[in-house]
């Protein structure tokens, strides 16, 4: 599979990159900002994205550990605390939509969490990484072009 050159326009490109930046801040916690893009990575199979943000997420002091058991994040529960299995599982319900919405209990929980200000944060970091998963995939960019 051949690499599509050209990814976005650059207007685009400074609109998507502003989104990502203004929803990492506003949610306040770098580190969780990356589990977060980094699962939502997992689940649309984006390796370019994959590989820049575990880089990222070294940087931000994510253990070796949570990296290693985060696609199974469900089940090594001493792994994540409770606010970071509540940003992983609206991760996964913005990411997937397998029933056209968010589940109820999945946004409350979250919202347990997360004050009104840093949940519209999580929900536009969500939104953002969808993005470019999409974009790195639709253009079969593969891993190792990132370099921090």
């Amino acid at each position: 599979m051949t690499p599509r050159t050209r990814l976005l326009d650059p207007a685009v490109a400074r609109a998507m990159s502003a989104l990502s930046a203004v929803a990492k801040k506003g949610l306040g916690d770098p580190a969780l900002a990356e589990l977060v893009v980094l699962r939502a990575s997992q689940l649309n199979h984006c390796a370019f994205c994959l590989d820049m943000h575990l880089a990222i997420a070294r940087e931000h002091g994510v253990s070796e550990r949570q990296l290693d058991l985060l696609a199974t994040w469900e089940e090594a529960e001493d792994v994540f605390d409770e606010r970071e299995r509540a940003a992983l599982a609206l991760t996964e319900a913005v990411t997937v939509l397998t029933d056209g919405f968010v589940p109820d209990e999945v946004y409350a929980q979250a919202a347990k969490h997360f004050d009104e200000v840093r949940l519209a944060h999580l929900v536009g970091l969500v939104v953002a990484i969808n993005n470019w998963n999409r974009v790195m995939v639709s253009r079969r960019i593969p891993p190792g072009g990132y370099t921090p």
